[in-house]
């Protein structure tokens, strides 16, 4: 007996919508996978999270759901089993434009969130640590071509600059009464770092390449600029004489939460200086409070140009671009 034909399903998600205005973005967020990124020879396994989005038209219904998925484990599997390694950026940017084209949309964005480690010595004793990051990696494609955007997010340490100067303070008006001259005493607090309250702050850093730019960006670069922003790294395992230096050395340089975004926005402007006006730069910190019960932030965002600018003529630029302006230029 032959089997009873299937009939043929009706493609729902391609029929006209009962209110016909185009949806921004629809796709699949939290796809969870094992990806392997970097040059090759030396590729490391990342545990990743993916978001995958089209524009919708408003004569589509609905996005075809199972092909996000599709055109990731295609591309995955490619780059986890092939020869070539990838990064991050450049991974979104092949499933952003394999999903634009399998879903024949105008518009398709992609952005990975894979968490990696680092091996790094201590900072006197040179024991090995580990270190966990992040390493995000966005693509936007459409008819004009692709924009990548590559960032990493660290953990490091800061000192409070207005409490270490309200204790240098009092520090001060105790020793000249006990009869410490202005010269010993600038001489005892450069010998001795001032106390003052940390945080622990977590800092992020992007870099975002228009179209047509043939530039890469390495993203240990960037994870340097991140961390040297603070007043110290930190090292998940320390001898005594680590812990005595990483203290030390935040204390002789305390920063606030502002002063360690524009380091982070000075550092990347320096050492990309042979990118474009238009490519895109975003720092932001967050630092937990010790004597507080909230946390403090700062950003700045902007194009290259923009920031150039403004360090050029130190004034406020009008316009800071932001993330989602840069990346909806690519549309």
């Amino acid at each position: 007996m032959e089997p009873t034909p299937v009939p043929h399903a009706p493609d729902v998600q391609a029929s006209a919508p009962a209110i016909g205005v185009s949806l921004s973005r629809v796709g699949v967020t939290n796809v969870e996978k094992v990806i392997r990124i970097g040059p090759r020879g030396a590729e490391q396994l990342y545990y990743a999270k993916l978001d995958c989005f089209v524009d919708l038209g408003p004569k589509q219904k609905g996005a075809h759901m199972s092909r996000f998925e599709e055109v990731v484990n295609d591309v995955i599997g490619e780059v986890v089993l092939g020869e070539s390694g990838f990064k991050a950026e450049q991974l979104a940017q092949l499933v952003a434009e394999q999903v634009r084209e399998r879903q024949d949309a105008f518009r398709a964005e992609v952005t990975i969130a894979a968490r990696y480690p680092e091996h790094k010595p201590a900072p006197v004793s040179g024991i090995a640590t580990q270190e966990i990051y992040t390493l995000f990696g966005s693509a936007v494609a459409s008819e004009r071509g692709t924009r990548r955007l590559v960032g990493v997010a660290a953990q490091g340490m800061t000192a409070c600059p207005c409490a270490q100067g309200l204790v240098a303070d009092r520090s001060r008006e105790r020793l000249l009464a006990d009869g410490f001259s202005d010269d010993e005493i600038a001489r005892i607090f450069e010998a001795v770092p001032v106390a003052t309250h940390n945080q622990r702050g977590l800092g992020t850093l992007y870099l975002g390449l228009p179209e047509a730019c043939d530039s890469d960006v390495d993203a240990a670069e960037l994870l340097g600029i991140v961390e040297d922003s603070m007043s110290s790294e930190i090292y998940e395992l320390m001898k005594r004489a680590d812990e005595a230096a990483v203290v030390e050395k935040a204390h002789r340089r305390p920063r606030f939460v502002e002063d360690c975004v524009r380091e982070a926005i000075r550092g990347a402007v320096e050492r990309f200086d042979g990118l474009r006006d238009d490519a895109f730069v975003s720092a932001r910190q967050e630092n937990l409070e010790t004597i507080h019960q909230h946390n403090v932030v700062a950003e700045r965002f902007g194009l290259l140009g923009e920031l150039r600018r403004e360090f050029d003529a130190g004034h406020h630029a009008a316009h800071h671009t932001s993330m989602r302006e840069w990346l909806d230029v690519a549309a």
